[in-house]
């Protein structure tokens, strides 16, 4: 049984049972998101540090000397963290300025210039070598000049100017090669709408600034590229890798999979339904909607071919499912840490306010799963082929202690990054403790290489948005964006999250969801909060936006890595993972106008859960055009009203949804005793 097997650190690459005859072949554009999401596969023999130096540096003698480079950097950077978090003397700057220096090295070292062949030649390898050299150079400009800077600041010498331009144009081409062009061209743009201000027309002119301020700005303050959300990706989000890291490699994954399976694989569209239940375990945890995928994808997505799913609907399953990780605490989405220090509050206050909403969703991604399990009659998996709840139990009960450590401390409103490093502590304890999850010395290693892979993307991105942030400060770009969005939707609430929605697609073709976050929140957030809504609920209703770039085609990149291990196409999938996740789009709605964060009084909080899921229900229901039977068009119609009203914030409005939604369930439990 596939579920049963303990993963390695990263998950094998499956291969595609049976690709679907109609799926058009992968495009350029999508391979290379492809090749960036997913990790290369695996072989048994073949330790993770020098698979990845394989990518770049092919199989030969410099893949070997690259692959130990990568590992010693690894171990590296994860024990400089790991030291920082226990010990927190260093300055938050200059933690942040060396955390980066060992995400730019490995950058150099392991992601490709460009695609094919020619990426592997001499000249490029000579390049690559010397970028690692130029950004060892200009990370400890600041470290060995740190006094010194200090002392002079706000009289930047040529040296600090010239150092921090490099310094941009290094995190550009980091963007370029771990997210795409996409956002190195929109952080270069915010740079030159710094420096050529004067120029511009109307709303957007300004004074303008020198390329000596920006910069300065960019580089030696802490508004910059070592700004707060690096900093937060430096700390809480690394640590949380980390755990996330070596609970995958000492089987931790594979019980919370098993633990699902056993709990819904018998039932109609079982490992649908499984992989929906693991997928919130493990996204809890893992708070990375890719690599959540990749991770339990593997196990889910064939088993859901085996029981009937088609390739492209068991990929946006797991696609789906994967996003709601990074809505759900636990531990949610390096943007969530962000939240918490952008609004000065603890991160428990956001961890509270975050379950109702984060459990709505996956209801509603269960709902989809099973109105199609219904519609395709799907059955379950033989109780034979599942594993059983007591023996999962007793092989792997060890696992929840330090989930349930983790809980408990943040309730106590222990900082998350002391929380996560206990909860590491208590996890590395209670594997050693049983043999099946023993630690040998070659799997420590693939914990610290996952670790240190899993945190480049995060940590470049947040790099690069903290280039924008600089920028937004320094200009007031966020004032005049705000301003400008609030007068186009003549200070209507539903259009002003229109246009931040339509927004968050548009960044989301090239932004990864952290980043997306950050410069919707800086440009987007003082319009919702000039139209009344409370801060936590303009953070919330933003954060949940920017997570649709995983989902949302044409760019949706949990939904690709979904269909790499479907063998279906990546369209397809994307359609499919976007449809399951509907919620990511309506919940914010509820957000906005009901007490659904806990805003409000007991009576309007439960009022609001009721009537919001119901109306999640209906939504679901008519868009399958299928519950317990085929929907007629009468019942159709009356399910898409049934929609609207709920979705209304209306007492009255509210009552007339129910009433129409119990109508049409009325009917379809009638015809379906019928039928049967």
């Amino acid at each position: 049984m596939a579920v049963r097997n303990r993963p390695s650190a990263v998950p094998d690459e499956p291969q595609a049972d049976a690709p679907e005859t109609d799926a058009p072949q992968t495009d350029a554009s999508q391979t290379h998101q492809l090749a960036m999401a997913a990790p290369p596969a695996p072989t048994s023999d073949t330790p993770l540090w020098r698979q990845l130096a394989a990518v770049r540096w092919g199989d030969g003698t410099a893949a070997q000397v690259v692959g130990v480079m990568v590992l010693l950097i690894a171990i590296g950077l994860g024990a400089f963290q790991l030291y920082t978090a226990a010990y927190l003397t260093l300055d938050s700057y200059l933690q942040r300025v060396v955390h980066l220096l060992f995400v730019l090295v490995l950058v150099f070292l392991l992601r490709p210039a460009g695609k094919g062949r020619w990426a592997r030649t001499l000249p490029l390898a000579v390049v690559d070598l010397a970028l690692v050299a130029v950004s060892m150079a200009a990370s400890l400009y600041p470290v060995v000049y740190y006094d010194e800077i200090v002392t002079r600041i706000g009289l930047p010498t040529q040296s600090d100017v010239t150092m921090g331009i490099v310094m941009i144009l290094l995190v550009l081409e980091a963007c370029r090669r771990v997210i795409g062009l996409f956002m190195s061209v929109l952080v270069a743009s915010f740079v030159a709408y710094a420096w050529l201000g004067p120029l511009l027309p109307g709303a957007l002119s300004h004074r303008g600034y020198t390329y000596q301020r920006i910069s300065y700005h960019s580089y030696l303050f802490q508004e910059g590229i070592y700004g707060l959300p690096l900093g937060i990706a430096a700390t809480l989000v690394f640590m949380f890798i980390f755990f996330g890291a070596l609970l995958l490699k000492t089987g931790g994954g594979a019980f919370f999979i098993d633990l699902a399976y056993s709990l819904t694989g018998k039932y109609r569209g079982g490992p649908a339904k499984g992989a929906v239940v693991g997928s919130a375990f493990m996204g809890s945890i893992s708070g990375s909607a890719i690599a959540n995928t990749v991770t339990t994808g593997a196990f889910t997505i064939p088993m859901m071919k085996k029981v009937g799913y088609k390739p492209h609907q068991a990929g946006g399953v797991e696609a789906a499912s994967s996003t709601g990780g990074q809505m759900l605490p636990p531990i949610m989405g390096a943007g969530a840490f962000i939240m918490a220090e952008f609004m000065g509050v603890p991160y428990t206050d956001i961890v509270k306010v975050a379950i109702i909403p984060a459990l709505m969703y996956f209801a509603v991604v269960f709902l989809f799963v099973d109105i199609v399990a219904r519609k395709q009659g799907l059955l379950g998996l033989p109780a034979a082929d599942l594993p059983r709840l007591r023996s999962t139990m007793a092989a792997g009960f060890h696992f929840l202690i330090p989930l349930v450590l983790l809980v408990y401390l943040l309730f106590q409103y222990v900082t998350p990054l002391r929380a996560g490093l206990y909860a590491i502590g208590a996890l590395l304890v209670v594997a050693m403790l049983r043999k099946a999850s023993r630690l040998r010395l070659r799997d420590v290693g693939e914990v610290f290489t996952l670790a240190a892979r899993n945190t480049l993307t995060v940590s470049v991105a947040t790099a690069a948005a903290g280039i924008i942030v600089g920028v937004v400060g320094l200009t007031g770009a966020g004032l005049r964006f705000s301003s400008g969005m609030l007068s186009v939707a003549s200070g209507q609430l539903l259009l002003t999250l229109l246009m931040i929605a339509i927004a968050s697609l548009v960044l989301g073709l090239g932004l990864p969801v952290t980043a997306s976050y950050v410069v919707l929140i800086v440009l987007a957030g003082p319009a919702l909060l000039d139209l009344g809504l409370p801060l936590i609920v303009a953070h919330m209703v933003v954060y949940w936006y920017s997570q649709d770039s995983n989902v949302t085609p044409p760019v949706a990149l949990a939904a690709f890595s979904a269909a790499g291990i479907a063998g279906s196409s990546p369209m397809r999938t994307s359609v499919s993972a976007w449809k399951f996740a509907k919620g990511l789009y309506l919940i914010p709605l509820l957000m906005a106008y009901s007490p659904l964060l806990l805003n409000g009084t007991l009576e309007e909080i439960v009022l609001a859960v009721i009537t919001g899921s119901l109306g999640l229900f209906a939504f679901a229901v008519a868009l399958e055009g299928y519950w317990l039977t085929r929907t007629t068009l009468a019942e159709r119609l009356a399910v898409v009203a049934a929609t609207v009203l709920l979705l209304t914030p209306s007492y009255l409005l509210d009552a007339g949804g129910a009433v129409a939604l119990a109508a049409v369930v009325f009917v379809q439990v009638r015809r379906a005793r019928r039928n049967r």
